[in-house]
């Protein structure tokens, strides 16, 4: 890892300290998605068949989980794997449904009622990442909300093993929430699939969830074109930024940032504390801990990219936290609550010592599915509302217009629009005469 101190630091190279891995919006990555997408949209089930043998060297026999598929996932699946994908579940599911939004109802002045009413998003995609490695816990992150907010069709993306099958752990996650259908695509092909339909896979009217670069810039290339779908928003390679003080637990924060760089080699890791001694033996820690990980070689080339930056309080690392807004903010230090109120920008928080990033990752009940790349400065994480449409509705009474009417008219005739005023002075007069 990279040691820094913030307060050296010109204007330039503290925006470089910042900065992220190689962004997904590359050249030669938009040009190879845009063509992945303009196969997809000509050439439908065949050309994710090559894409799929080309890409994944795996020759699918059938694009679509099989019922039989499904059984088999689950009867090969551990009864303790099994109890902890529904335990997990029933956690999401009781927060989720406890946050979600609610209709609303209400007269804002006399006979001028107002509401809001929900609807599901009717169609809706999943993808589920299972490159180097599979992601149940995803597919409960996003299945769970999709049933609370009642879409009628949910179908679900993620890329085959070598022996054509998914991973029997996403099959199960995905049948405990609901998903009705599943299809054994990854990668920009995958998106593209769900964005635009093929003969086998549904067209859908909003993506979801996280990928490697690939997946994202697809994403956001289908999401800016009309004919493409909506998405929740850009979710690529994970990342954290750790606040400690001289309190923390240096093996502790070391497991914290080593738990993001296990993603991929595009993860990034970021440690900000005002305590020298601290800095020194979490770099200590994340090099005895990492030599000890199966997947090390991955999480060094993601430490390779990453930092450990001294600051001059706890204060100024909020702030540089906030520029930065991390998909993930870890806060181990003596008073984490005490610095609650200063964060501006994060995608989830963990505060204290015992509130690894893992538990939010798995089983806490909140939602892993969240902003990558900076945008936690203006997007939230998935959530029931994500898979709903809001709609205003309002109904006014004769004594409603009389009541808003004139306001109407003044604003109208003020923005120069003559037939929004008249319709209302047409009925206000309509009113009179009547009267």
């Amino acid at each position: 890892m990279n040691r820094l101190d913030w307060n050296t630091l010109d204007t330039q190279e503290q925006r470089t300290a910042l900065s992220r891995p190689a962004q997904s919006r590359a050249e030669t990555l938009r040009v190879g998605v845009e063509q992945i997408i303009a196969r997809v949209r000509a050439d439908g089930d065949v050309a994710l068949r090559e894409l799929t043998a080309k890409l994944d060297r795996c020759a699918l026999q059938a694009i679509e989980v099989t019922e039989r598929e499904w059984n088999e996932a689950e009867a090969r699946l551990a009864p303790e794997l099994k109890a902890a994908i529904e335990e997990a579940a029933s956690r999401i599911d009781a927060f989720h449904r406890a946050a979600a939004p609610q209709p609303v109802a209400l007269d804002t002045a006399g006979g001028v009622r107002v509401e809001r009413m929900l609807r599901p998003v009717q169609r809706v995609g999943l993808y589920v990442p299972a490159g180097s490695a599979p992601l149940p816990s995803t597919a409960l992150m996003l299945g769970v909300p999709a049933r609370i907010a009642g879409c009628a069709e949910v179908v679900l993306c993620s890329p085959a093993r070598a022996d054509g099958r998914c991973d029997a752990a996403v099959l199960y996650a995905a049948r405990v929430t609901g998903v009705h259908r599943v299809f054994k695509l990854g990668g920009a092909q995958a998106i593209a699939a769900m964005a635009y339909g093929t003969e086998t896979v549904p067209k859908c009217d909003k993506l979801f969830g996280p990928g490697n670069a690939w997946v994202t810039e697809a994403k956001l290339q289908v999401s800016a074109d009309p004919e493409g779908a909506a998405i929740d928003m850009p979710a690529g390679p994970s990342e954290v930024l750790v606040i400690a003080d001289d309190s923390a637990n240096p093996a502790f924060v070391a497991a914290d940032l080593l738990s993001q760089a296990e993603h991929g080699p595009d993860s990034q890791v970021i440690l900000l504390s005002p305590s020298s001694a601290l800095l020194d033996a979490v770099e200590a820690e994340v090099a005895s801990q990492c030599a000890a990980l199966p997947r090390a070689d991955i999480a060094q080339q993601a430490l390779s990219q990453s930092r450990l930056i001294a600051v001059a309080s706890l204060a100024q690392a909020v702030e540089v936290s906030n520029r930065y807004a991390p998909e993930h903010l870890i806060v181990q230090v003596a008073d984490p609550r005490a610095l609650l109120g200063g964060i501006e920008s994060a995608g989830s928080v963990f505060l204290g010592a015992w509130t690894p990033e893992s538990v939010g990752d798995y089983c806490s009940g909140s939602n892993h599915v969240l902003p990558t790349y900076g945008y936690a400065r203006s997007y939230s994480g998935v959530s029931v509302a994500s898979f709903q449409k809001q709609i205003t509705v309002q109904e006014l009474s004769p004594e409603g217009l009389r009541a808003i009417g004139p306001c109407t008219a003044t604003l109208a005739a003020a923005e120069q629009l003559e037939a929004h005023r008249r319709a209302v002075t047409l009925r206000l007069a309509a009113l009179e005469d009547a009267a």
